[in-house]
C-alpha cells in the first residue's frame, strides 16, 4: 500500500476520511502526547483530554495546512500549542470542579492507554529530548510549554527571529528523528 503525505492525509481529513485520521495519530501520537504532557506538567487526564481537542480540532474544522509554508510537524505542533493555551485560559476562565463527573466518567470507562505504555513513552521522549543540544531544548520549553512567542524568545536568547525559527525547525526535525529511531 502507498503511503500518503501528511497533506494527503489532511486533505482526506477534511473530507471525513476516518482511516485518514487514524494514520495521521498513529504518525503523531507519541509526539502530541509528549508536548500536551509536558504542557500540562505530567497530569495525565488533562493531557488525555488535551489530546483528544486536537484530534478533534483536526476532524471538526477544515485544516489548512500548505507544504510550500513549511514542514508539516512545525504545523502539527503549533495547532498543539494553540489547543493547549487555549485549553489553559478556558479552565483559568471557567474553573469547577469536576471531579465527581470524571471519577463517574472514568470508572465507567476502561483506560484506553496503559499505564506502563504511557511510562515507556515517557522514558523514550525523554531520551530522545535529552539527544537535543542545550540551546534546541531551551527553544522547544520556551515555545510549547512555557508559551512564548518566537519573538519573545528571540529577546530573551538575544537572536533574530530567523535564528530561533530555524533553531526550532532543526529541534523538530531531530526530535522527530529521534523518536522514530526509539520506536524502531
Amino acid at each position: 500500500m502507498e503511503e500518503k503525505t501528511d497533506a494527503a492525509l489532511i486533505k482526506l481529513i477534511n473530507k471525513k476520511h476516518r482511516p485518514a485520521l487514524e494514520e495521521l495519530y498513529e504518525r503523531y501520537i507519541k509526539l502530541i502526547y509528549s508536548v500536551v504532557f509536558k504542557f500540562c506538567n505530567g497530569n495525565e487526564e488533562v493531557a488525555k483530554e488535551m489530546v483528544q481537542l486536537v484530534f478533534l480540532k483536526l476532524w471538526t474544522t477544515k485544516s489548512s495546512y500548505d507544504p510550500s509554508k513549511g514542514k508539516f510537524v512545525n504545523w502539527l505542533l503549533t495547532i498543539v500549542r494553540n489547543v493547549c493555551i487555549d485549553y489553559i485560559r478556558k479552565e483559568k476562565k471557567h474553573p469547577h470542579d469536576n471531579s465527581q463527573y470524571e471519577t463517574d466518567r472514568t470508572s465507567n470507562l476502561a483506560d484506553p492507554i496503559d499505564p506502563i505504555d504511557e511510562n515507556i513513552k515517557g522514558i523514550e521522549i525523554a531520551k530522545a529530548k535529552n539527544k537535543l543540544s542545550a540551546s534546541q531544548r531551551r527553544v522547544i520549553d520556551l515555545l510549547y510549554w512555557e508559551g512564548y512567542s518566537l519573538t519573545e524568545i528571540a529577546e530573551i536568547e538575544n537572536a533574530p527571529v530567523g535564528t530561533i525559527k530555524s533553531r526550532l525547525y532543526q529541534s523538530l526535525k531531530q526530535l522527530k528523528k529521534y523518536l522514530e529511531l526509539e520506536g524502531s
